[in-house]
């Protein structure tokens, strides 16, 4: 069955379509679930979150524009919006700095690491930092999505480096000592 012919079924309602749709896009989905997500176990809930808010609201889709692009748009939202309810973005008073990316040595730290770390991150850091330097939008649009302001945004995403610089570096000074070891 077609894309188009599996969307024009869901907006019937068809649960067979409902699920062959589910099974079609569920793992790019977790993907960005579990990206936004502190783990696993919240990533799935928010994968299901996502698909209940695509299925209740595809008769809005009027086929412009990709409609993965649509639904992912869908689940980051809908991510955002679980955070946003809870209220974990705070303003603060930081310096705001801005540095440079932090240097990875690829052979040393696996993606599955990085990936730990940074659902490690407060939630208002994960957040800012996974929409500003992972999905490439700008302060002004995190700052419209998180609704919170653009100094905020900026000083969230400085944190979120600092604290990943610091944990890299400690990862690395074990790595290190652990070889001398041997």
């Amino acid at each position: 069955m077609s894309l188009d012919q599996l969307i024009k079924n869901c907006k019937k309602q068809n649960t067979k379509a409902q699920s062959e749709l589910y099974h079609l896009f569920a793992s790019k989905l977790f993907a960005i679930c579990l990206k936004y997500s502190r783990n696993r176990s919240e990533a799935e809930d928010n994968l299901q979150d996502a698909f209940i808010t695509i299925f209740k609201k595809i008769e809005q889709y009027k086929h412009k524009g990709s409609f993965e692009g649509w639904i992912k748009r869908i689940t980051v939202n809908t991510v955002l919006q679980r955070y946003r309810n809870e209220k974990v973005f705070e303003l603060i008073n930081e310096h705001i700095i801005e540095d440079p990316l932090v240097e990875i040595d690829e052979h040393r730290i696996s993606i599955d690491y990085l990936l730990g770390i940074i659902q490690e991150l407060p939630d208002r850091y994960r957040l800012v930092f996974n929409l500003y330097v992972l999905d490439g939008y700008s302060h002004k649009e995190i700052a419209s999505m998180l609704d919170i302001n653009i100094g905020t945004s900026k000083s969230n995403l400085a944190r979120a480096r600092q604290i990943l610089r610091q944990t890299i570096e400690q990862y690395r000074i074990k790595e290190q000592e652990h070889t001398q070891s041997l």
